[in-house]
């Protein structure tokens, strides 16, 4: 005896997906069943799966997001300290980029950082590499910089050394390390091995912004966010 299609407990139908699968690429209509994919596809295939009880959304032509579940996003992080942080995403040359710390150190008031955490890479630069600690140094001999290149490394000048107190006594914390040249000075360079321990113990010594402008740092960020839910609404 032939068994009864089963049913959708939800279909969304006339919209526009993107499935990542080779063969079909992009779909018009979903049904799910029990929280899974029941089918995929046209909204004939689809919708043929309705029974009474099943849910229908007509999309309208509008694109359809997972609910994407991220715990990585340093929203914290990001809203108390956005002020203080300068931005190398996209930056196409570390020369650019170079001009970007020293206007940035111009206006950056003792005790503050100059920091650069995350969001580059070496491999967008036209030159291929990242600063030396000599660069930072020149364009830098009394503001604390630190660079923060992906979870492998930061890159510390000589004012952020002194600032946070690492010395030739100074041991090897845990799980990381500071490299020394040969009399056994720190030279700036920390690496994480293996965890990225020192790099955020080392980022933490530096000064909080008072309260009004940590208040002040979390409006970018809010304004994003805005921004992106009247985008998913569209």
């Amino acid at each position: 005896m032939t068994q009864p299609a089963p049913t959708a407990d939800l279909i969304l139908h006339r919209g526009l997906f993107t499935t990542l699968a080779r063969a079909h690429p992009t779909a018009t209509a979903v049904a799910i069943r029990d929280g899974r994919f029941l089918a995929v596809g046209t909204d004939k295939e689809v919708v043929a799966l309705a029974g009474p009880k099943t849910k229908v959304v007509d999309l309208k032509g509008r694109r359809v997001l997972p609910g994407l579940i991220d715990n990585h996003l340093h929203i914290i992080r990001g809203g108390l300290n956005f002020n203080m942080e300068l931005r190398w995403d996209g930056v196409r040359s570390l020369a650019d980029a170079m001009s970007m710390l020293k206007r940035q150190v111009a206006v950056t008031p003792p005790p503050q950082w100059v920091r650069v955490v995350g969001g580059f890479s070496e491999h967008q630069f036209a030159e291929k590499r990242l600063p030396t600690i000599t660069e930072l140094n020149a364009v830098a001999p009394e503001t604390p910089v630190f660079l923060l290149h992906l979870y492998d490394r930061a890159i510390l000048n000589a004012a952020a050394l002194r600032a946070v107190g690492y010395t030739k006594d100074t041991p090897n914390p845990p799980g990381g390390e500071i490299v020394r040249a040969p009399d056994g000075t720190p030279t700036g360079l920390l690496l994480a091995r293996p965890n990225a321990g020192v790099l955020y113990a080392t980022l933490a010594k530096g000064p909080k912004l008072p309260f009004d402008y940590q208040l002040n740092s979390t409006r970018p960020l809010h304004a994003r966010a805005q921004s992106a839910r009247r985008y998913r609404r569209d």
